[in-house]
């Protein structure tokens, strides 16, 4: 059973492919309240984050691969920013490549997950980092 948390959730979904976008928010939705902005690439994630007029979120959830910046850059961005390193950044990439793994991981990434290929496994693998990141684990406080 799955308690209401006390406030929405706000999760950052840096994803350029559309498909994937809405498998994650129907993925994310489906398990309650959750506050769920989308950008496209790096640098429009970069953006999001430094406009103080939106809400901090509790989770980033990042795809590798995207035009003008992409996922390994706006991970280092935001791992060596003062104000954003403590942000969950959970990878969520089509690439299992070794050399993908262990840069996110230098990176500081906080979870790398290859997308599966069948539908209901990439909807339990969504779940699974929501269940882990936004229920699970002890958030900062605001």
């Amino acid at each position: 059973m799955t308690t209401a948390p006390a406030r929405p959730y706000d999760v950052l979904l840096v994803e350029d492919d559309e498909a994937d976008a809405l498998l994650i928010e129907d993925a994310l939705l489906a398990r309650g309240a959750r506050n769920l902005a989308q950008v496209h690439d790096g640098v429009a994630g970069l953006d999001y984050l430094r406009d103080g007029a939106n809400p901090r979120p509790d989770l980033i959830v990042l795809d590798l691969n995207m035009p003008r910046m992409n996922g390994r850059e706006l991970l280092a961005v935001i791992k060596e920013d003062d104000d954003l390193r403590t942000i969950p950044v959970v990878v969520l990439t089509t690439s299992s490549a070794p050399d993908d793994v262990v840069g996110a991981y230098q990176q500081h990434a906080n979870a790398y997950v290859t997308k599966p290929v069948n539908l209901d496994d990439f909807e339990q693998a969504v779940q699974s980092i929501d269940t882990f990141y936004l229920e699970t684990v002890t958030r900062l406080p605001q």
